[in-house]
């Protein structure tokens, strides 16, 4: 029973240090994949509606 509780103790130990290293160190920009120009499905998903550019030019 005591050899579980240090196992368990540990593993406690590495997750907290593992979330707290994860949030403090970020992966460079380089590597994420946003479009520069937003399509219309992607425009859909941020919340702005496609339509209004196209009423806007007529």
């Amino acid at each position: 029973m005591n050899n579980a509780l240090e196992i368990l103790i540990s593993v406690v130990v590495v997750v907290a240090l593992t979330l707290l290293l994860s949030r403090s160190l970020k992966l460079s920009s380089k590597y994420e994949r946003k479009p520069h120009k937003l399509s219309d499905w992607n425009a859909q998903d941020q919340g702005i509606d496609p339509t209004q550019d196209i009423e806007s030019d007529r």
